[in-house]
């Protein structure tokens, strides 16, 4: 049964008696919490007729304690961590005054030190597509990613308004400088021109952003695309084509040279060889057929008619030695003997051909041919002789 219905005991939960149909008396709630504080603090109940003096004695040892406990708090709420890819930069009262490493650390809580946690590991990209003038008056469209990380926290959060737009201009600043200062063919060049564009704009992008201070550190940047506008596109990609082409030539060209200039280098040698060879040949020959000479000239001094008569019969054995027919005169008769010696001497090589590769069988033609040639030089020096 509810307190306030006709026959309950009419005892107000907040102790207002005398106003039952009223709201509760804040005061009597402030109090009545004053005196649950002081019990667990070791205080007394207030009321009765020694109230006052121990509820004055609660409360002054219950504040001075609850302000301890909030200073505490309020001190521990100062503690920060710095993850291994950050750092950490202190402001009091909006001035900067220290960078923090990774690590545990405590500042001035709230509101006298704020911390901004700044990501340095982070890879953070920056992209730009602009029509560029070159150096000879040509067109040209670029586009370029740059990717960079933060070098300085201090610098990249109070130097820098709007960091995506600085980093931006300065991209477009340093490649507009660059290709501003190189001719259209050396930068569509297929050997190493884009690479040294690359190189060039990265030295000026961080050059440029040391120079404001920016904190920004260019990592990497990347050609994305390089070609002129579209409406002289074809004319581009032929011209380029055709570059391509001749350094393909160029590169063929070279390796048949490296090839062909060896082979002709051997060749070189080797008639030169050929050559020196072939000279002391006709040398030594020269001196041999000189020796010799000599020396049928001092026989033919000692004795002209043996030496006459000598050189005329080796002169016609030699003569008569490669004729492949031989014509003999028969004594007291008209008939002349004709022995065909070119088949002989066939079939003789033949027949030797086929002994030698049968084990060494040695043909009976071969007494035929000594015979026959015995025979001949015979009547050789028999006419000689008359």
């Amino acid at each position: 049964m509810a307190w306030n219905e006709p026959g309950g005991d009419n005892k107000d939960p907040w102790g207002n008696k005398n106003n039952q149909d009223g709201p509760p008396d804040l005061d009597e709630i402030v109090k009545k919490m004053q005196d649950k504080f002081s019990v667990i603090l070791g205080g007394k109940k207030s009321g009765g007729p020694g109230g006052a003096g121990a509820d004055g004695g609660g409360s002054s040892a219950f504040f001075p304690i609850l302000i301890v406990i909030v200073l505490i708090v309020w001190a521990l709420s100062g503690i920060y961590i710095i993850d291994p890819a950050e750092r950490g930069v202190e402001l009091r009262f909006g001035k900067y005054t220290e960078t923090t490493g990774p690590g545990p650390h405590w500042h001035f809580p709230y509101p006298i030190e704020t911390v901004e946690k700044i990501n340095v590991d982070e890879l953070r990209e920056a992209s730009h597509k602009a029509t560029m003038l070159t150096k000879d008056e040509n067109l040209l469209q670029i586009e370029l990613a740059v990717q960079y990380q933060v070098d300085s926290a201090e610098n990249y959060l109070f130097n820098v308004r709007d960091r995506e737009k600085t980093m931006r201009e300065a991209s477009e600043s340093a490649l507009r400088e660059v290709v501003g200062s190189k001719k259209l063919d050396d930068i569509l060049s297929v050997s190493g021109g884009r690479e040294v564009l690359v190189l060039e704009t990265e030295k000026k992008i961080q050059t440029i952003l040391n120079r404001y201070d920016t904190g920004f550190l260019v990592r990497k940047v990347n050609m994305k695309s390089t070609q002129p506008p579209q409406e002289v596109q074809s004319a581009f990609e032929d011209a380029i084509k055709a570059r391509e082409d001749e350094d393909r030539y160029k590169k063929q060209a070279e390796a048949y040279e490296r090839d062909i200039i060896p082979k002709a280098e051997g060749d070189a040698q080797r008639l030169n060889e050929e050559a020196e060879a072939y000279k002391q040949q006709k040398i030594a020959r020269a001196e041999g057929e000189t020796s010799r000479f000599l020396q049928t000239l001092g026989e033919y001094v000692k004795a002209p008619e043996i030496t006459r008569k000598r050189l005329y019969i080796e002169t016609m054995e030699e003569v008569l030695s490669r004729s492949t027919k031989v014509m003999v005169k028969v004594n007291n008769g008209n008939n002349i003997m004709y022995l065909p010696l070119d088949r002989i001497v066939q079939q003789s090589r033949s027949t030797l051909e086929a002994g030698e590769t049968s084990g060494g069988f040695m043909p009976e033609h071969s007494s035929i041919d000594s015979s026959m040639e015995n025979r001949r030089r015979g009547s050789v020096r028999e006419r000689e002789g008359r």
